[in-house]
């Protein structure tokens, strides 16, 4: 039975993951009402929206050393400050140049707190010894979720600049309340690998560790790949492929999103039943084949079908890589997957585009299935990192 102290961690820690994804999701809704108020074109947009991208990746391999140095619980404290200051800032500007500063910012907020607060959770992984870690992204995906309906709902009452005050003044209250506790409570180390060895092992520049760590990244990669693939082209797909009602194709990346949440909501319970190397495998292969569902089928309602076991499959890859990547190599080793997969979310989209240019979209889409399927082969083959 874990101590309470361990229970409040879990508690903190899962908020900090819902605020993530709340104010992501806060931010993502209101894009439109921004590019209409700087009078950006598609393309200067999209040059724009790269400042996310980039502020996460340069942030994601300088935060694992501040976990390093400074503990990953302050990080995880700062960087929810600058995440809920940060999103107040896109609605402010009035030229895309302004745009893309502000936004490189909030991309260096969000991925710094991705890579600290991971790291947070995996020593409490490791403490606890139950694989929870599915759970703390289901509570981001949660957190998304209603950080999109919510701004759904107010899109047409309140400005951007109203609503996102309103999430910046929601995320200093939950952190100010959460990061009480985080900066209070420490995680104790396992009884067979204290701090002192964990911290060795994280800087240590072993090749033996090294490799495994960017293996997982690998994993992770794939997974995300797909996440950003079916975000981007699986509207159009359902809508130009399929002749589906555009409120019918909106609903195919719900429908993933959705699956993907209860996949992780499940992924405790099914870790402790199949172990990790059965659920990267099984999930590998569920995404691959639920895939070649959603971009082959014939029909729309199958297509959904498709995307819905495209997020039961994927929904545990993720957290399995970037955990496994952390109890190697600690902070270092989340930066590293983390920096991969979110590698892999940027190269989803435009990489579907290309080959849907060269073949088809359908054709293009399959590609998420193939790298599914090399992501369960991985995890096969790395099945002894696996359970280390």
């Amino acid at each position: 039975m874990p101590d309470r102290s361990l229970i409040r961690l879990r508690v903190v820690l899962t908020a900090f993951f819902a605020l993530d994804g709340f104010v992501f999701a806060g931010w993502v809704v209101r894009i439109p009402a921004v590019k209409h108020q700087t009078g950006a074109s598609a393309g200067a947009l999209g040059l724009a929206l790269l400042g996310v991208s980039a502020g996460a990746v340069i942030t994601m391999m300088l935060t694992g050393r501040l976990c390093r140095r400074f503990g990953s619980h302050p990080v995880t404290v700062v960087c929810g400050v600058l995440l809920s200051v940060s999103v107040v800032l896109p609605p402010l500007t009035r030229s895309v140049p302004a745009l893309s500063l502000v936004l490189l910012v909030f991309g260096a907020a969000y991925g710094g707190i991705n890579v600290a607060m991971n790291s947070a959770a995996v020593d409490l992984v490791a403490a606890l010894r139950r694989p929870v870690m599915p759970s703390f992204h289901a509570a981001y995906s949660l957190g998304g979720m209603l950080g999109a309906g919510l701004g759904g709902l107010v899109a047409g009452h309140l400005s951007p600049t109203r609503h996102l005050l309103g999430i910046a003044a929601l995320g200093l209250l939950v952190t100010a309340v959460a990061g009480r506790v985080l900066l209070r409570e420490d995680v104790p180390g396992p009884p067979d690998r204290t701090r002192s060895d964990r911290s060795a092992a994280a800087s240590r520049p072993d090749r033996r560790i090294r490799g495994p760590v960017v293996v997982f990244g690998l994993i992770a990669l794939c997974t995300a790949y797909g996440e950003g693939a079916i975000a981007d082209w699986g509207a159009l797909h359902l809508e130009q492929d399929l002749k589906a009602h555009p409120g019918i194709a909106a609903a195919g990346y719900s429908c993933f999103a959705l699956a993907m949440t209860i996949g992780r909501l499940s992924g405790t319970a099914l870790l402790e039943r199949l172990g990790r190397t059965r659920t990267l495998v099984a999930g590998g292969t569920t995404a691959a084949l639920g895939m070649l569902l959603g971009s082959l089928a014939p029909s729309a309602w199958a297509a959904l079908l498709g995307f819905a076991v495209t997020g039961l499959g994927l929904a545990n890859i993720f957290p399995v890589a970037v955990e496994r990547a952390g109890v190697l190599a600690g902070a270092s080793g989340v930066a590293v997957a983390s920096t991969l997969g979110y590698g892999g979310m940027l190269l989803g989209p435009p990489a579907i585009g290309f080959m849907a240019d060269w073949y088809s979209l359908p054709t293009a889409l399959t590609s998420v299935a193939a790298l599914a399927a090399v992501a369960a082969l991985i995890g096969f083959a790395t099945r002894r990192a696996a359970v280390a």
